[in-house]
């Protein structure tokens, strides 16, 4: 959510990450100066191999950076001990781990660590934010699973929510849809979403997931081959043509959302409204069929009850789309 009065929590500047590698020195992305504010869902994105990982590890203090420098809420990174930083930044990685016999509930527990005294007991306020990681990922059902009983849907939302026990303002996750099917893709991609506005959060999420970026996130960070990083809205970087220099995208038009589809002069008028209407537009195209007002064959979408197509032209009537698009077909051969 774009806002006015929100506050920088990650700046970024003048920094290029890396790698030492003995007297040489690797540099992998140069000349970076970004911000991240409360309340935002950061999509960080570009190809494989271009950097994300590393920067998202330096941000951490996983790495030291070659130059420049890294700000938490007005503070260097360098001036940050450890455990300051761990009540700073929360980090889900996309890496299986070893969590022994540990249930979900337990996994979860583990975010605490960093506000536990010496004895590592946990008290009322520690319980509290648990339950409340657990409620805002809704994990109820299995938070008593042991973890190598869980799928890795299930598995990255209790990681998220070991995240939120972390109770931090930053929660930086890289590749937090990998290996996920598309139902729990868009689950987290919308849970984050609602945790950065309900939450006040800054989220900083590496994805690959261009369609779900484009329709969630706040701002993208767009990291190209030897070039500095884009922030922007996503809209803007669409406009601007910055997507499409980055990716190179090959069969997908970003002005539609869609993947462009081959049209073989078959032309017929479509007639209709809402989500019947677009989806019938869909089946067409996918076929070779172009949508035009003066076109001869004219369909009609009526949905008195039971849905079905209107040829207006020759008064014949379909009950699928499937029979439609035969009909039309042999129409036009």
């Amino acid at each position: 959510m774009i806002r006015a009065d929100h506050d920088i929590t990650l700046s970024l500047d003048n920094l290029t990450v890396g790698y030492f590698k003995g007297k040489s020195i690797n540099r992998v992305i140069e000349n970076i100066h970004l911000k991240a504010y409360s309340g935002e869902l950061i999509c960080f994105m570009g190809p494989n191999g271009v950097g994300k990982s590393t920067l998202l590890r330096t941000v951490c203090s996983l790495q030291k950076p070659i130059e420049g420098n890294i700000n938490i809420r007005e503070t260097n990174l360098n001036d940050i001990s450890p455990s300051q930083l761990a009540k700073e930044i929360s980090l889900v990685l996309t890496e299986q781990i070893n969590a022994g016999n540990l249930n979900a509930y337990e996994l979860v527990a583990l975010g605490r660590y960093p506000y536990l005294g010496w004895n590592i007991k946990i008290n009322t306020e520690d319980q509290q934010i648990i339950d409340r990681s657990i409620a805002q990922t809704g994990i109820e059902k299995f938070v008593h699973k042991k973890v190598f009983e869980l799928s890795d849907g299930q598995l990255q939302k209790v990681m998220i929510a070991r995240a939120l026990a972390q109770d931090t303002p930053i929660l930086i996750l890289d590749e937090p849809t990998a290996h996920l099917d598309l139902n729990n893709r868009v689950a987290i991609v919308n849970l984050l979403k609602d945790l950065a506005k309900d939450a006040n959060k800054t989220i900083i999420m590496a994805t690959h997931e261009l369609d779900l970026a484009l329709q969630t996130a706040d701002k993208l960070w767009l990291a190209g081959e030897k070039q500095p990083i884009r922030e922007d809205i996503p809209e803007d970087l669409v406009l601007n043509g910055a997507i499409d220099e980055v990716f190179k995208l090959k069969g997908y038009d970003l002005k539609t959302g869609t993947l462009e589809k081959k049209s073989l002069g078959y032309k017929v008028h479509l007639m209709g409204d809402g989500h019947n209407f677009l989806w019938t537009k869909n089946a067409l195209e996918r076929n070779g069929f172009d949508l035009d007002e003066n076109a001869e064959i004219r369909i009609e979408i009526k949905n008195g009850g039971n849905l079905s197509w209107h040829l207006k032209n020759e008064d014949t009537t379909h009950d699928t789309l499937n029979d439609l698009i035969i009909h039309l077909i042999k129409l036009f051969q």
